[in-house]
């Protein structure tokens, strides 16, 4: 069980990363400081360090957090081949979810930082993305797509195409409307799917 002390020091922690998510987001990785992470937070500058260690610390500590939210979020039920319009569904709408999540505008935000040489961001940055393959790829294995098109080449389709629709949204939301970019791949999509004999 849990001591007050443990209980304290894990919400103190829960604070300063919702906080430092916000900032990495608006402002960047460089332009964050301890300083406005403590603003932000409600917790001390000094006690950010001891909880992250470092500035690179508390990003890796971010990403780590947004990884967990997002396989926490992303629906596990596969449907059988006779449900192509409900598993396709679910494929949307775990997407959909992913641009609803308070980090979603870190993840556009921090991409120039992780693809740089030796980014200290670079492995959890690709593990997101894996996360997100591999839930599309387990309801693309459970449908009879057409010969040549493989589960794991379409996974890495669909979450390129709607990390492109978010990024194009963030940059120019009066301009592209990420619930109609979602249905029309989700169309374009539904078409590799031969129609199910019954």
């Amino acid at each position: 069980m849990a001591t007050r002390r443990e209980h304290t020091s894990h919400e103190s922690s829960e604070r300063i990363l919702s906080a430092a998510a916000e900032l990495f987001a608006e402002k960047g990785y460089r332009q964050t400081t301890f300083a406005a992470v403590a603003e932000r937070s409600g917790i001390s500058r000094g006690s950010i360090p001891w909880h992250f260690g470092s500035k690179e610390g508390l990003l890796l500590a971010v990403l780590e957090r947004s990884v967990h939210l997002i396989s926490a979020g992303l629906a596990e039920e596969p449907a059988g081949t006779e449900e192509v319009e409900a598993s396709f569904d679910r494929i949307t709408e775990g997407a959909h979810a992913l641009w609803a999540l308070p980090t979603t505008k870190l993840f556009a935000t921090l991409l120039v930082e992780a693809l740089e040489p030796n980014s200290p961001i670079h492995g959890r940055y690709a593990e997101i993305h894996h996360t997100l393959r591999a839930h599309c790829r387990r309801q693309l294995e459970q449908l009879p797509l057409l010969p040549g098109v493989s589960a794991e080449a379409l996974s890495a389709a669909i979450i390129g195409a709607g990390i492109g629709i978010h990024q194009q949204w963030l940059l120019a939301p009066d301009r592209v409307d990420p619930e109609q970019a979602l249905a029309a791949l989700r169309a374009m999509v539904v078409a590799l799917v031969p129609p199910v004999r019954k």
